[in-house]
């Protein structure tokens, strides 16, 4: 049997912070979606200046993705995208498009959308068919630094049992082609249908990790590990933990907290581990199983907490986990933008605003309209 090639983790000695905002290009009339990529580019290239990097084509035209550089705070991570969005929003009021944050657009036909220019997309199109084409959909993903290899997969494998939390507490794609499809996060649902999508293996130690990145290029499944696109992964080239599980976020307060909790649940497991601490992971079928009762319900989802079956409002444990987490935030200077997470409760996260606008008006405009507002 061949030995897997070794895959360096290049650690990070800090639990630095990273993110990535997808954002959707939408008409400002029609409210559609708008293959203005390329436009939007043009002048991005000229005139963006030192921002220029932190703004990212994506998979299709319709997209822009604003990232941050590496982060120690959260408060820093916002400022730096809030510089990329100043810069990207007057850039798009020229040409006549609105930014917006959400997972999916209420009634976008993937038929109309256009495919970026570039050799691995359209590679994966040509793989993936049908599939490819439906993923109109957009998330947030949160890097956090780990300073160990092996202590990479023990976090990640544990984290899982905080997926529902973060996916119920930014589910915002409850409507699909011009439908209600009766989930909080149809995009959780959409993505997975990939190959190499979903939810990750919990390995158990790193050689297995190799292992399988080996079989995936044996095979040709991949060429590279990017394209492994669990909603939890390894980065090992940026020595990160990457977050993958969240929805599209409509305006940077909600960001902030999102990526507070985020930040603060990979250290709050890293720090238990390095204590000696052996971390609690549930079982592959409970995990799944809570991904879904997320996507479906949302904030009103009952989760599954443990070996023995328990139950509890993912509300009710979000509330707790809060008050446990508040020191953990208070040593990485998050403590205002955890706090957020309970407004989000409160208030009612997005997919229940998109339903409520939807109730009132019958007018899925009017809900990308109140989606584009919020971003403020």
């Amino acid at each position: 049997m061949t030995t897997p090639a070794a895959i360096p983790f290049h650690g990070s000695p800090k639990p630095t912070l990273g993110v990535e905002w997808e954002l959707a290009l939408v008409d400002k009339s029609s409210r559609d979606l708008s293959n203005a990529a390329d436009r939007l580019f043009e002048l991005v290239d000229a005139r963006a200046g030192d921002q220029r990097d932190k703004i990212h084509r994506e998979l299709l035209r319709n997209t822009v993705e604003l990232v941050t550089g590496i982060c120690t705070t959260v408060g820093e991570a916002m400022d730096d995208l809030g510089g990329s969005l100043d810069v990207v929003r007057g850039l798009c009021d020229e040409i006549g498009i609105d930014l917006y944050g959400a997972g999916t657009h209420p009634f976008a036909e993937w038929s109309a959308q256009q495919l970026t220019e570039g050799h691995r997309y359209a590679e994966l199109i040509e793989r993936t068919q049908w599939w490819g084409r439906q993923m109109l959909i957009w998330g947030v993903h949160v890097h956090v630094g780990i300073d160990s290899r092996d202590k990479v997969l023990p976090i990640l494998s544990s984290l899982l049992k905080f997926y529902p939390h973060l996916l119920a507490l930014s589910a915002s794609s409850p409507m699909w082609a011009g439908r209600s499809t009766g989930y909080a996060s149809n995009r959780a649902m959409m993505f997975q249908q990939l190959p190499t999508a979903g939810l990750p293996f919990q390995f158990e130690s790193w050689s297995e990790f190799e292992g399988f990145a080996q079989d995936q290029k044996t095979t040709g499944i991949i060429d590279h590990l990017n394209e492994i696109r669990w909603d939890i992964r390894p980065s090992p080239h940026l020595g990160t933990i990457e977050v993958r599980v969240c929805d599209g976020v409509s305006n940077r307060r909600e960001l902030a907290a999102i990526v507070a909790l985020t930040h603060c649940l990979i250290v709050d497991l890293d720090r238990r581990l390095s204590a000696g601490q052996t971390l609690p992971q549930m079982a592959p079928w409970l995990v799944q199983e809570n991904k879904w009762r997320a996507a479906r319900y949302g904030l009103d989802a009952i989760i599954i907490q443990d070996a023995e079956c328990s139950e509890r409002l993912v509300t009710e444990d979000l509330a707790e986990l809060l008050v446990r987490l508040e020191p953990v935030a208070a040593s990485l200077g998050c403590l205002e933008e955890l706090g957020t997470v309970a407004d989000i409760i409160a208030g009612g996260a997005s997919y229940q605003r998109q339903r409520r606008v939807l109730s009132e008006t019958g007018d899925m405009r009017k809900v990308v309209d109140s989606v584009v507002a919020e971003l403020g």
